[in-house]
């Protein structure tokens, strides 16, 4: 461990050392190579308390030439490659980054290496020629354990490891952290699945789904990382105390360039100042919106009516109308976006005219067209018949008058359907307008029907299961030449537009025939507690398989009926009672009761938090609305009143739904506070 640790410095202070003074010809190379060599430092920092190993391998022969030639290919951050050229029975240690010697030989093998996947699949079933596995246990960064597994000892049988289950339940304090010492074998497929296909992965609550995903883009960036460097990488998240939580992961692992966004971040065209009514969130998020957009946006285009004619110098040149005509026809037919179409149109009449020119005896060249092009006749022509649109008038435009909705819409929304989407007081400009969250996607899809959207190399959509269907075609053009890997669980959709399968979401998604994986083996939420969750599947999502929980530890779980009036004081004793064992505390509640609670605990001395702010030893408590508590987690969790976090939502099944990410974000205990009836589901404990 010291000696790699130095290697580590030595490295850094090799890249610290670099002279780049001579080895450049001019400004612009020399900032292009610093910002380079700068990142290179910053990648190569030490971590104090994330330890450079966790593993070691001890393999029977060498490793495969396959093996050793991807680990060197992926070692793009060194000069030698990882584990190539093994000796029998050479060992390796595995760990978060690529380490080697003064010599460059490797000291530390990056865990995403061929050479280092059987430290995740090897079993005594099928050793994958390994001798040794070594784990090793760490304490505030000390190496303090380590533990050997004989795969090939007949006389030692399969055991579950118990480092392994002690980082499992480890307790959660901060934010989310990377499992890169516990992937399992089937999630280890997932994260290792190559970059030619997408993959949409249905986990349960605890089954590390998250995890998987950000694992999965580091991984992709180390197997094809110029391919990605050039196209871009994203992660999508439900919300920004989500994206806090997970912020700090793939900088552990070493990643240090990929973006992080919400779906609004994306389309935030428009200022959102206003919200929906769920119906008419509904309507607006449906997918036959894109066809009355495209309606509207192709409404602009008018035929000819008229002959263009160029005057240069002396002569005059006709297009008469039936062939302008002919020549919109056409582009329309091609069906290629509004504004490239129209950046075509004065080449195409342009075009037309060289022909005459031709014909007439003269000689134009490349130069003569574009300056026909450029001509003021065709210029009026183009901009008669195909003149600019600007997406957000044009949702302004179709939102604000009722006649211009029934037209575009006509066949394909209802009457009813269009008068819930039409504004009552329409605005008079685009930036008086209260735009809400679903207008933005329209506007978007607006753009894209008009430029092209700028497609990312690889995008990580998490909790996917609450976008409405042009929400994943928003997120959908931003990889139409790139790949996804899509996280969710159908039972924690709680908006009412949530996607009922995964193959309807990956056909809007723009992904249809992506492979489906579903993960039901948990790793976080303690067995009693899932086991509990789970009683609201049979009325949620009947389809899915119940989630079951490797943890050992029962957990702590009890729930605590009290009478209405003392739901308060009860809530506040529930959360003393978990402030006095060790990791954080999340107080969830109703949104309603969210203002009640955090006069009661500031009464009472008691600092919380608000999602996603890191916890410490002041404060370790942190007050959760119901509607922000998807995808966190916390060592214990105080749930108070379930009725009310299902009457908070639309209808009964999204309030179950609600229900079921609360009841599943503990890590080692849950304590249900309620003065008011249980659901039906959950009564009779």
């Amino acid at each position: 461990m010291a000696a790699s640790r130095a290697a580590l410095r030595a490295m850094r202070e090799d890249a610290e050392a670099l002279n780049i003074a001579d080895v450049t010809a001019n400004w612009v190379n020399a900032e292009v190579l610093q910002g380079e060599i700068d990142a290179r430092i910053k990648a190569l920092a030490d971590l104090s308390h994330t330890p450079l190993f966790f593993g070691r391998l001890d393999y029977l022969h060498a490793p495969g030439l396959d093996l050793a030639e991807g680990a060197s290919r992926g070692a793009a951050h060194s000069a030698s490659g990882e584990g190539g050229g093994g000796r029998e029975g050479e060992n390796f240690y595995i760990g978060r980054r690529h380490v080697h010697d003064a010599d460059g030989d490797p000291m530390v093998i990056d865990w995403r290496a061929p050479v280092s996947q059987p430290f995740y699949r090897a079993s005594k079933k099928d050793p994958m020629d390994l001798r040794l596995r070594r784990r090793f246990g760490y304490t505030a960064g000390e190496l303090t354990a380590y533990e050997d597994e004989h795969l090939t000892d007949p006389a030692e049988a399969e055991r579950t490891s118990r480092l392994l289950q002690t980082e499992i339940e480890r307790p959660r304090v901060g934010p989310m952290r990377d499992i890169v010492a516990t992937i399992q074998p089937e999630q280890d497929e997932i994260v290792r699945a190559g970059i030619g296909g997408s993959v949409c992965v249905q986990g349960a609550p605890g089954t590390g789904k998250t995890a998987v995903g950000l694992h999965r883009v580091a991984y992709l960036l180390y197997a094809h990382r110029e391919r990605l460097a050039r196209a871009g990488t994203l992660v999508i998240g439900p919300n920004r105390s989500f994206l806090h939580y997970i912020e700090q992961v793939l900088p552990a692992l070493g990643e240090l360039e990929v973006k992080q966004a919400t779906v609004d971040d994306l389309v935030g065209h428009v200022e959102v100042r206003g919200t929906d009514e769920a119906a008419a969130a509904m309507v607006k998020g449906d997918a036959r919106m894109a066809q009355v957009l495209r309606r509207a946006v192709r409404s602009h285009i008018t035929m000819p009516q008229e002959p263009c004619v160029v005057v240069r110098g002396s002569r005059r040149w006709r297009v008469p109308a039936y062939e302008l005509e002919e020549l919109v026809q056409e582009l329309m037919d091609r069906d290629i976006r509004y504004g490239a179409a129209r950046e075509a149109l004065p080449q195409r009449i342009a075009h037309a005219v060289l022909v005459r020119m031709e014909q007439a005896g003269e000689a134009p060249d490349d130069r003569v067209q574009d300056a026909v092009a450029r001509n003021p006749a065709v210029k009026a022509a183009v901009k008669e018949v195909w003149p600019p649109v600007d997406p957000a008038k044009l949702v302004l435009r179709l939102l604000g008058d009722a006649e211009f909705l029934a037209e575009q819409a006509e066949g394909i929304l209802t009457p009813e359907e269009q008068k819930t989407i039409l504004w009552t007081k329409p605005a008079r400009s685009v930036k008086s307008a209260k735009w809400s969250s679903a207008d933005a996607v329209l506007i978007d899809e607006a753009m894209d029907l008009v430029v092209r959207t700028h497609s990312l190399g690889h995008v990580v959509l998490d909790e996917a299961q609450d976008l409405s269907p042009m929400q994943y075609r928003a997120v959908g053009r931003r990889c139409t030449t790139g790949s996804a890997t899509i996280l969710g669980d159908i039972a924690q959709g709680t908006t009412p537009w949530a996607t009922h399968t995964w193959e309807e979401a990956l056909a809007h998604l723009g992904k249809p025939g992506s492979a489906v994986e579903e993960l039901t083996q948990g790793f976080r939420v303690p067995r009693e507690v899932i086991a509990y969750a789970s009683r609201l599947l049979p009325a949620i999502a009947p389809d899915l398989t119940e989630a079951t929980s490797i943890r050992e530890a029962a957990g702590d779980f009890e729930i605590r009926p009290v009478e209405p009036a003392d739901l308060t004081a009860a809530t506040l004793a529930a959360c003393d009672d978990a402030l006095k064992k060790e990791g954080s505390v999340g107080l969830i509640a109703a949104e309603a009761r969210i203002p009640v609670l955090r006069a009661a605990l500031e009464a009472a001395g008691t600092t919380c938090l608000a999602p996603g702010e890191e916890t410490s030893a002041e404060a370790r408590l942190t007050l959760v609305p119901a509607t922000l508590a998807k995808g966190l987690e916390y060592d214990y969790v105080v749930l108070e009143e379930p009725a009310a976090i299902v009457d908070g939502e639309p209808d009964e099944r999204t309030g179950l739904r609600r229900l079921y990410v609360c009841l599943t974000r503990p890590v080692s205990g849950l304590t249900v506070v309620h003065g008011a009836a249980l659901p039906e589901a959950l009564a009779g404990v």
